[in-house]
């Protein structure tokens, strides 16, 4: 199934019925007085279903028109036209018998825009291919493409973690969102960044994954300063919320001789710097540990 999170579409409500210009013509009342009927309001009603997440713009104004984030809300976006009025509501004392009536008002046209933005506790972010889908698969039933090259990750996944003994009661479950790799210029649209960045904004903790480059040049610590400006150009907001760092592939030995340094560059930012890997699951249960204290603090 292909993934859609914007479209545009028109969308036209009924047009109002016209009044009536009639008289009542009832045996042995040959002077009957109007009794023309009034139109309908205008329907056609059509009810377009989409996912909880969605937020629906005026295309032309830009202005929000509603947003959906509970099962079962309902949102008129177009109304129809008013129904006009029939020749009864014109007669006087001097017209008692007015022929004037009203025809029905157009229904509204718009053309809107709708945005999917994920429902999700917490945003996995970071540089393609450090990871972020590999660790999603471990920690959740979720299964996005993993491949060992840039942008395998086209869509969002979500995936449901759940901390403890869920059947008994006691355990704890939130939901973690894997974003497709954000790159330098992603706020301003490179690499489909802004349609990317938006499905971060309703996440309350950031799981930043940075990982060992292979490219000359290139660091994690650059590359964390690279994503947190990006955060920060799309929404100062976003970039203000609690934020888990960590150090991905724990399981090749050049990340594990390279960690210790790393650790101590990002303690001189005030960041914690975790060591986990997917592949072997180290570090998984407390990273995911430290997510569920942190959303529910």
């Amino acid at each position: 199934m292909k993934f859609i999170d914007e479209c545009t579409l028109t969308v036209h409500a009924g047009n109002g019925g016209n009044g009536c210009a009639a008289f009542r013509r009832e045996k042995f009342v040959p002077f009957g007085g109007p009794a023309g009927g009034d139109g309908g309001r205008g329907g056609e009603d059509s009810e377009l279903r989409v996912p909880v997440g969605t937020v629906v713009y005026d295309a032309e104004t830009r202005e929000k028109v509603c947003e959906f984030l509970r099962p079962g809300e309902r949102f008129v976006v177009a109304s129809g036209g008013r129904g006009g009025r029939g020749n009864k509501h014109f007669a006087t004392p001097t017209d008692r018998a007015p022929r004037k009536f009203e025809r029905g008002e157009p229904g509204q046209v718009r053309e809107l825009r709708l945005e999917l933005r994920v429902m999700a506790d917490v945003g996995l972010l970071g540089f393609p291919n450090v990871g972020k889908s590999t660790l999603i698969s471990a920690v959740s039933r979720a299964r996005p493409k993993v491949a060992d090259y840039p942008f395998t990750t086209l869509v969002p996944h979500l995936g449901v973690v759940t901390i403890g003994d869920s059947r008994a009661g006691l355990g704890r479950s939130f939901v973690i969102a894997d974003i497709p790799g954000l790159i330098p210029g992603a706020s301003e649209g490179a690499g489909l960044g802004i349609r990317f960045l938006r499905h971060l904004e309703r996440t309350r903790v950031l799981l930043h994954l940075i990982a060992l480059a292979e490219e000359p040049g290139r660091s994690p610590i650059d590359d964390y300063h690279v994503i947190r400006r990006e955060l920060l150009s799309f929404n100062p907001d976003l970039a203000g919320r609690p934020e888990v760092v960590a150090l991905t592939k724990a399981d090749l030995p050049d990340v594990v001789e390279a960690y210790p340094a790393l650790a101590q560059d990002f303690k001189k930012l005030g960041v914690e710097l975790r060591l986990v890997s997917a592949a072997t699951h180290q570090g998984l249960d407390e990273l995911m540990q430290e997510l569920s204290e942190t959303l529910f603090i």
